[in-house]
Parts: C-alpha cells; structure tokens; sequence
C-alpha cells in the first residue's frame, strides 16, 4: 500500500479502536439499578451486539437470569449466559423475524423489580424485525431494499420501519414493563438521537404514521406499495391501530448514548498528530448524497490554507440513489467521486470507511485514493456511473477491508495533506 494512504488507514483503524465496547461499557453500567434489581435480564440489537455482551457478561457475570442477542457476526465473542442469533443484514431475514417473537415472547415474562439491560447498537433495525399481520417477510424485504437505494436517510428510513412493526419505536419497552429498563447505546446516526438509532426498540418515539407515509411519499413508493404493507399503514393513518411509543410514556426506561462519531474523531486526530500532521475535525454530522458530499470535501481540501502536513477529519454518514447495476457502498461511491475531483492534486490523499467493516453489500469498509493509486486505473466515471465503485478500487487494489469490527459509529473520512508542489 502506498505510504500515504497506508498512513490515512492507520488513523482510520486508531479511531475505530477508541469506539469498541471494552471501552465504554464499564462506565455506562447501571451499577444501582443493577444492585436493587430482583433479576436481571440482558437483551439486545445490532452489529456490536456481541461484543457489548460479551462486557456485560464479565461486569455481571451470575447476576445475569437470562439474555438474548440478535446481531451479524458473533463469532470472537462465545457467550455463556446470553443466547445469539445471527439476523440478516442490511434487510431482515426469517432469522431476524424469530429474533423478534423471542424477545416480546420474554417481555411477557417480566416482573416488578426486574431489570433489562438492552444493548443497542447501528443494524438492530434489520436484525431485530417482526411483521405486520398480513404482510409476508418477502413484502417487507423489498420494501426495506428499495428503501436503501431510494437516497433516503437513516431518519427516514426508520419512521418507516417503526411503523410496519410492533417492537421498534419504544414499542418492545411497552411490553416489558413492569420492569425497569436501561439501555446502553452506541450511535450510529447522525445527531445521536437515541429514538433513530436502530429504529429504538426501548425509547420514545416522535414520529407517526403520517410522517412515514410522508416518507414513501418523498420517494415515489407509495404506489408500488404491496396490499399487506398499504392496507397497515392506512389503518395507522385512520388511527386503527396504535401509534409507537409516545415521549411522557416512558418512565420505566431510560438510557445511555456511550459512544458515537466524535470519539471515534478525536481519536483519530490523536493519531494524526503523533503522525506529525497539523489535524482539523471539520463535523461529526456529515450527511447528504455522497458524490455530493464529496465534491465539498475535496474543494475543502483544495481551499485549505493552513500548515502542512495536515489532516482534515470528518464523520457521518452520507446516501447514495442507486441507479446503476454496479456493486458498492456510500463510502466506496464517496471515496470514487472524491478521487475524480482530485485528480489535479497529487499531494492529497483521501479515505472514507465504515467504522463497522462493512459498506453496502460488500466485503470492504471502504477504499483509499490519490493520484497515485489512479495512475494505472481505468477511467473512473463509468464505474461512478454505474455505482460500481468496489469493482474499480478492487481492481486499483485500494479496498479497505478490516472485517467485522464489532462497533459501528457511521463513517470516518480521512483527508491527508502534503506540501503542493507550487503556491495556489
């Protein structure tokens, strides 16, 4: 791997490491509620699933009554007290849809003066589903997949499942009272609104039916709605059938945001920096479409004007309208489009990846770029194009691919800066 880019993949992988469960969790453990409890039972959702229990494990060790986790990849965290499944990923399978019966199956289970420790975590919208009646798993997989292409983000797309579902939307908290509840979160959104990550099983939830029919609205959905899915949410709409979980309803749970983007960031910039690189966090809330999104990073770092060498931070999560047939994710699509508006400045290496390994359907976190890994490349806009970015950097050898890393903050972008060759 060429220097710089090796360089920029080191700070990447510095600010995944600050975000993994051993980190947090310790910190974020109800040690009160814990002690009072009459039992405790640990549930949870999403790709650092295992790991956040594998920690809850060594904290509570025969304190723990019972456990069910639902995830992707489980594999270097065995387990002893809390059961795994593996649920698909990024739609739900029939893996995930048993998932759900299990847990409302030991919601029915609970009493006053237990307490449920939920694990929560970036994927548990996928990974922990159930289904309208009516609505076969297939309908709500095609929907889930046209979802994802359609460029819509992760707010609207979770008003929408919240609502062709009983368990996201604060509803699982519903039926687990009368215990108490306490869940410990990793975002993986935006902002780190602990009612849009992982569609919120256990938290309030503001949105509504009509905010979700809004949603399908936006993206030319609604009329190729199957029969199932439409008949349910024009019930929600004529308020038929009940609404999420509202706020002021909750008093039996509460949480905890433990670690998000801007960890991952300043760990990161500490990195940079024993690199030798003047180091700027430009946001930890990027969003937008990413050939967009990278467009205004690369003059970003075409504009800036301070000491070198330099790195330039950024995290989030961008979207990506799927109109080509090619394969990809929204980093390896950003990371292409960035190296095309790049092209004129060789001393600027750039590098976008998903803090969980995984971007779209693909094996790669992300990719690197700079001039001199496009120097023997074939020509980059039709694989932009076609939204076939995995193909091109598979064939540059400029794929980042870490495997599952058993956390998941969104993304990082990784901008380095050497001295031009001439004074702008």
């Amino acid at each position: 791997m060429e220097h710089f880019a090796a360089q920029a993949i080191e700070i990447f992988r510095h600010g995944v490491a600050a975000v993994q469960p051993q980190q947090f969790m310790r910190a974020c453990m109800p040690q009160e509620l814990a002690a009072a409890a009459k039992r405790i039972f640990v549930l949870g959702a999403g790709k650092a699933a295992a790991a956040m229990a594998h920690e809850a494990e060594q904290l509570l060790e025969d304190r723990i009554t019972q456990g069910l986790i639902v995830t992707n990849d489980a594999s270097p965290f065995p387990l002893s007290r809390i059961q795994t499944i593996i649920g698909g990923h990024p739609v739900p399978d029939q893996n995930s849809l048993i998932a759900g019966m299990a847990m409302l199956e030991m919601a029915g289970a609970m009493q006053a003066g237990d307490l449920v420790l939920f694990l929560l975590s970036g994927g548990a919208s996928a990974l922990l589903a159930d289904a309208p009646e009516g609505v076969p798993l297939g309908e709500l997989q095609g929907l889930f997949d046209v979802l994802l292409k359609s460029g819509a983000n992760i707010r609207e797309m979770n008003a929408v499942r919240k609502h062709l579902s009983a368990i996201k939307g604060g509803q699982l908290a519903r039926r687990l009272h009368p215990a108490d509840i306490y869940t410990i979160i990793l975002s993986d959104v935006p902002g780190n609104d602990p009612a849009v990550i992982g569609s919120g099983p256990t938290v309030a939830d503001p949105s509504t039916f009509a905010d979700a029919w809004a949603v399908l609205e936006k993206y030319g959905l609604v009329k190729d709605l199957p029969s199932g899915i439409l008949h349910h949410l024009q019930q929600g709409l004529a308020a038929q059938i009940p609404e999420t979980a509202k706020p002021g309803t909750m008093a039996h749970a509460r949480h905890c945001v433990a670690a998000s983007n801007s960890i991952a960031l300043e760990a990161a910039r500490n990195k940079a920096e024993a690199l030798g690189y003047h180091t700027t966090i430009l946001t930890d809330t990027i969003t937008g479409e990413a050939k967009e999104t990278a467009h205004r990073l690369a003059q970003q770092a075409i504009a800036y004007e301070g000491p070198f060498p330099a790195c330039l931070l950024a995290g989030g999560e961008t979207t990506v309208h799927v109109t080509g047939r090619g394969k990809g994710g929204r980093n390896q699509e950003l990371t292409l489009a960035a190296g095309i508006a790049l092209k004129d400045a060789p001393y600027i290496t750039f590098l976008s990846a998903g803090t969980d390994g995984i971007d779209g359907p693909t094996d790669a976190a992300g990719a690197v770029v700079n001039t001199h890994i496009l120097q023997h490349a074939p020509d980059a806009h039709p694989y932009l194009h076609n939204n076939d970015a995995y193909h091109f950097f598979e064939k540059t050898g400029s794929l980042l691919k870490t495997g599952h890393t058993h956390t998941n903050v969104m993304d990082l972008m990784v901008i380095l800066l050497q001295q031009p060759p001439t004074f702008r």
